[in-house]
């Protein structure tokens, strides 16, 4: 709150803009001639400290790694207090790996699905119009893939599949339903929408 009346008093004055944030004056000016809190200065020279260390490790180290190397130079700090001030200073690790690509840029040139219901995704009953959504989903043992249809009409999943893999065409036969029934659904006829992407 202080910053923002800094910011702005010039324009408009500390006494209207405390008025408007219904604050009393006296307690900005208290607040603008209090010392620094202990904390406040510790976490400056802290900073200091973490900027040395992030430097002169080719600027990869994260919080984890900072926090111990501090700790072998003898410098007293949590784990959680260099975390902070390393966000408040805008810096963070490398992440080790290479990240994994979900999504494969489609053919711009290449022939889409024709779109059957025109991106009119309402239905005036139940089970008059079904959509389909696939979405991945990572675990500890890789990615698992789960598809969902839902009534249009309802909004209601009415039935889904989870694989491990993911092909291009699954075969749309045997649904595991909101009753726990396995069942072919009833509607045979299906319209895909053309999408930018695909997920792989």
């Amino acid at each position: 709150m202080n910053a923002y009346i800094d910011a702005h008093k010039d324009r408009f004055g500390v006494e209207p803009i405390c008025r408007i944030l219904q604050v009393a004056p006296s307690s900005y000016y208290a607040a603008r001639a209090r010392p620094p809190s202990v904390r406040a200065l510790r976490d400056a020279e802290l900073k200091v400290e973490i900027q040395r260390v992030y430097k002169a490790n080719f600027e990869v180290y994260g919080a984890e790694k900072v926090w111990r190397q501090l700790g072998r130079e003898g410098i007293q700090v949590g784990r959680d207090r260099v975390a902070r001030l390393m966000g408040a200073l805008g810096i963070r690790g490398v992440v080790r790996g290479k990240p994994k690509r979900t999504t494969i840029p489609a053919d711009q040139a290449a022939e889409r699905p024709a779109d059957l219901v025109n991106r009119a995704f309402t239905a005036a009953a139940p089970n008059r119009l079904w959509v389909a959504d696939l979405t991945y989903v990572p675990t500890r043992a890789g990615f698992c893939y789960a598809a969902f249809i839902i009534d249009a009409y309802s909004r209601c999943i009415v039935g889904w599949r989870v694989a491990t893999t993911l092909r291009p065409a699954w075969r749309w036969t045997r649904w595991r339903w909101r009753s726990g029934a396995v069942r072919t659904p009833a509607c045979q006829r299906w319209s895909t929408t053309p999408t930018v992407g695909c997920s792989t």
